[in-house]
């Protein structure tokens, strides 16, 4: 039976719950994942910081994904993989320390829709305005959409975990394997129906205006390459876009099924690992998935790898 205290400032974490027999590769395969998602994104921010010909809205816009999944992953996985090898009984973490890793976990999805939402954008100047592309995405507004992105999801979070940490607590387990807003207020025993709206409210602004921008925009992008002839720009626009739109859908997907899965308590061990693939799935296949369609990434890739086959040759 869970222990009643109030305001206790140690929870315990429910966890992952894995068989004996699947406990190391489980650990391996999170273990394994991270170090390819730190990686390739890590390198990815390199890249572009590194190499002049990236340095363009597209790719400026695009580096903030491999940034908030970097910290996204960096603030649950290495903690997922030291509970994995504990008992359940053993699994603590503190208040700050929790409530630091629900910030972070909304923050990381949150992120993740403004973040495409302001690259649509770009998409949609890019192809519907080329003429004026350059006189509308200049550094300045680069930083505006980029500030813009970080700065309302960092508001629109902070409220979401305020209204939690107000709350006054009596229970200590996490049915979560990790820390979010819904684990933190469901520790209270007090009355959290504001947290309900607001959450509510934060899903469905959030959910509308992400799908609503990436529908309107490529509406429109579809009817300037329907009218137009011009096969380069139809081409320009199924890369580039093909690009965006599965990134999106991956994300979108993975979110969802976390949303669905909530409404069927049976499934919580589903729903522990759907949360835990919302991180990796889309931190793994961003950089890929923009690696492969981007020839001055592929350039430069190219180009290194000439320079050490000439190195080794000496």
């Amino acid at each position: 039976m869970e222990n009643y205290t109030l305001n206790s400032f140690t929870f315990q974490l429910e966890g992952l719950k894995v068989a004996q027999s699947s406990l190391y590769p489980v650990f391996f395969f999170f273990l394994f994942s991270y170090v390819f998602i730190m990686t390739v994104n890590v390198g990815i921010v390199v890249l572009v910081f590194i190499d002049k010909s990236l340095h363009q809205p597209m790719y400026l816009l695009f580096c903030n994904l491999p940034v908030n999944d970097i910290v996204g992953n960096t603030i649950m996985v290495p903690r997922l993989l030291s509970d994995i090898l504990l008992p359940p009984s053993e699994r603590l973490i503190g208040y700050y320390e929790c409530v630091l890793q629900a910030f972070a976990a909304h923050m990381f999805g949150t992120m993740s829709h403004t973040i495409l939402m302001i690259m649509a954008f770009d998409r949609y100047v890019a192809i519907c305005n080329p003429l004026r592309y350059a006189a509308i995405m200049t550094k300045n507004m680069v930083m505006k959409l980029t500030v813009s992105a970080w700065g309302v999801a960092f508001v629109l979070v902070g409220i979401l975990i305020g209204l939690t940490v107000r709350l006054n607590r009596c229970r200590t387990l996490i049915t979560n394997p990790y820390c979010d807003n819904a684990s933190l207020f469901k520790l209270s025993c007090e009355n959290v129906v504001i947290n309900n709206i607001y959450g509510l409210t934060f899903t469905v602004v959030l959910f509308t205006s992400s799908i609503g921008s990436i529908v309107l925009t490529y509406t429109k992008i579809t009817v300037v390459c329907l009218t137009s002839n011009s096969k380069t720009l139809n081409s320009k626009a199924l890369k580039t876009c093909s690009t965006h739109l599965s990134v999106y859908i991956i994300m979108l997907f993975c979110g969802i099924l976390i949303i669905v899965l909530h409404r069927f308590p049976q499934y919580s061990d589903q729903r522990k690992m759907s949360a835990i693939l919302f991180h990796i799935i889309p931190g793994s296949l961003n950089p890929i998935i923009y690696g492969v369609q981007s020839k001055e990434v592929q350039n430069f890739l190219r180009k290194i790898f000439c320079y050490r086959k000439v190195l080794s040759f000496f």
